[in-house]
């Protein structure tokens, strides 16, 4: 485990560090092909990657530049691990980072996403004190162009076929806001 923890707290979600028993929930929602679509795993997503992957995380320690830092995504009603989201602060600008989001079919719709990234933007902001946090997602991506807009992030950029994605050229929108905008 590493040094320092990171917990997060909206008033339904807790955002934490991942523990070994997630890997059931996070093999399955990640094998969902309606989530996987947009994302850089393959599927089926399995236990043994899971619990691969969440080991992996064991000793990281956030904002560490370059690298990215894995968050999961409990609600608090259940205690069950319902997504997760990810921020990796700029190698090249220790004042800038980029943020991710997936969530489990079941729970969308329901506004946890909104308070998940409202809840990172927010840590990012005012504890990290960074300049600005971006996003990238495909344009056919719908329900996370509406997410980053909701939560006030600006399109600022509409890259056509500039990412080799799943063997293929995709399209990619650039999403992003300001200290002084949140």
């Amino acid at each position: 485990m590493s040094s320092f923890t990171l917990k997060l707290e909206t008033p339904r979600l807790l955002l934490r560090e991942f523990q070994i028993s997630d890997k059931i929930a996070f093999a399955t929602y990640r094998s969902a092909p309606e989530i996987a679509k947009y994302q850089s795993w393959d599927i089926p997503y399995s236990e043994a990657q899971a619990a691969a992957f969440i080991e992996s995380l064991q000793n990281l320690t956030p904002g560490i530049l370059g690298e990215w830092y894995q968050l999961a995504i409990e609600l608090k009603s259940t205690g069950e691990m319902i997504g997760d989201c990810a921020f990796c602060i700029l190698a090249d600008d220790g004042k800038q980072a980029e943020i991710g989001f997936t969530l489990a079919r079941q729970h969308q719709g329901k506004g946890y996403a909104t308070e998940t990234v409202t809840c990172l933007l927010n840590y990012l902001f005012k504890q990290q004190k960074l300049h600005r946090v971006r996003a990238n997602c495909d344009p056919e991506n719908i329900a996370s162009i509406q997410l980053l807009e909701r939560v006030g992030m600006r399109r600022e950029g509409h890259f056509i076929k500039s990412l080799w994605f799943k063997n293929n050229w995709v399209d990619e929108l650039w999403f992003a806001m300001l200290h002084d905008e949140f």
